[in-house]
């Protein structure tokens, strides 16, 4: 069967570009279909709006609180417009880079449009029927929207819309407390208007070390967001142009509301029924080589629910790449998606970032060859000098030291949590960890930590110190 491409990739996002360029410089006939803008949601309306926002609302918390290092800062003026017209100059500094014209530069045929299977073996678009030995499917995800009473006639926002507001709301409630509900609520928090966050459940940000979700909670309540806990949104009314969000017995009066509650992946469109994919609540069902019920058809990113993270859908993309582009090859020696090392962080201030298991998994799965290794920010140097003594590292190991999950809250947190991530990829003890950091450095704090281990184990061994005192005792008598 002749067919037009190698690879068809549909969904321009994190996965389907990376796909699409790293298809193109190896020569291969390389397709990309997008019903939108190329970039997809990291771009638009994800990691690189929300990063920008939260740094304008840093500064904006920065200069309110300069005082205690002495500064005069009275009379702090927000404009919101130009805050999130920062937002607006990012994107477009950067959109560039996931633009048509570059991709079709490389090689690659862009093709923008609505498109859907026919068959096993064809996707029709504007028209268009392409055939490919291999099809890869990145089409991503979008803010789900639970069924509220009320909800859409009173009006709401997701992290679709959030990026484009102008004009600040003097309250919202922010719905769901997970890392998007926690960086979004903070920053508008710090930039003038009152929030008040809905979390369903005790904790927020469930998914993460409670303890260190507590740090990031308390610095949330400190700044003056409120945060309802175990509640869910039941309805919601308008009333005298106001939102009136019920959460069990309280009534909370706001200017806006921001949804965050979860994602939804974009699969309804493409009919992968008539491509013989199979679909699961989560999206679409892959296997370890990433590949879906259909051998052709491969896919990546949010779209097959997991880690629903740029960095993870960049991994994935170049798994489904080597398997898809060399599949006469691979379909004997696939290559598999690894997950055991994958990091993570929630951008809120302080960072908490993420990797491996958590202290309950870990035990849950090793009993008692568990070693919890923590160091508070406040014994490290230049987190005093720099009045960042908040948050703490812990590090989970077997009792051998191999490193089974690492927890970081605390001021650049996604940047230290890296010095981790490579020593699990690589397989060293936490031990890898003691050798020589810049002094003062917040990456000490990862050193000392991992330091605890050889404290732990010398003030365990009975044999050493009993010894070692009579030891240097015969020395000095020599």
């Amino acid at each position: 069967m002749t067919v037009d491409y190698d690879i068809v990739v549909i969904g321009g996002g994190s996965g389907g570009l990376v796909v699409a360029a790293a298809a193109a410089q190896l020569k291969a006939k390389v397709a990309l279909v997008e019903k939108d803008k190329l970039g997809g949601d990291c771009l638009w309306y994800g990691c690189v709006p929300s990063k920008s926002l939260i740094h304008a609302a840093r500064v904006a918390h920065e200069v309110k609180n300069a005082s205690r290092f002495g500064i005069s800062s009275d009379n702090v003026q927000i404009d919101f417009a130009q805050a999130n017209g920062h937002v607006q100059k990012v994107i477009q500094a950067i959109q560039p880079h996931d633009s048509p014209e570059r991709f079709e530069g490389m090689g690659v045929e862009v093709i923008f449009g609505s498109g859907q299977f026919i068959d096993r073996h064809t996707f029709e678009v504007n028209g268009k029927k392409l055939t490919a030995r291999n099809f890869v499917v990145s089409t991503g995800s979008r803010p789900a929207v639970p069924p509220i009473p009320g909800l859409k006639e009173a009006g709401f926002l997701t992290n679709e819309q959030v990026f484009s507001v102008t004009e600040r709301p003097d309250s919202m409630v922010v719905v769901g407390a997970g890392p998007i509900g926690c960086e979004l609520g903070q920053s508008f928090q710090r930039l003038g208007c009152q929030v008040t966050m809905i979390s369903s459940r005790d904790q927020i940000m469930p998914k993460e070390d409670p303890e260190a979700a507590a740090v990031v909670e308390k610095q949330l309540l400190a700044e003056g967001v409120r945060i309802v806990k175990n509640a869910r949104a039941d309805k919601v009314e308008l009333i005298d142009g106001k939102k009136c969000v019920w959460a069990g017995d309280e009534k909370i009066v706001v200017d806006e509301i921001l949804l965050s509650v979860g994602r939804s992946p974009n699969v309804e469109t493409l009919n992968l029924e008539a491509a013989g994919v199979e679909v699961g609540k989560k999206g679409i069902k892959v296997d370890s080589a990433l590949q879906t019920s259909n051998s052709r058809i491969y896919a990546c990113g949010d779209v097959i629910g997991g880690y629903q993270f740029t960095h993870v859908a960049g991994y994935e993309a170049v798994v489904v790449l080597t398997n898809a582009l060399f599949s006469p090859i691979k379909k004997w020696f696939p290559s598999k998606a690894n997950y055991r090392v994958i990091p993570w962080a929630t951008f809120t201030d302080p960072e908490l970032a993420r990797v491996g298991l958590t202290a309950q998994q870990a035990k849950e799965r090793y009993g008692d060859d568990v070693m919890i290794l923590k160091q508070p920010f406040e014994d490290v140097d230049r987190a005093q000098a720099e009045a960042a003594t908040t948050g703490f590292a812990k590090i989970i190991t077997t009792k051998k030291g191999e490193i089974l999950g690492a927890h970081i809250v605390g001021s650049s947190a996604g940047e230290l949590i890296h010095e981790i991530v490579l020593a699990m990829a690589n397989n060293l003890k936490v031990s890898a960890l003691t050798g020589i950091h810049i002094y003062p450095t917040l990456t000490e704090v990862n050193s000392k930590a991992a330091l605890l281990l050889q404290k732990s184990n010398f003030a365990d061994n009975e044999f050493l110190q009993s010894f070692l005192p009579r030891f240097f005792g015969f020395l000095r008598s020599r």
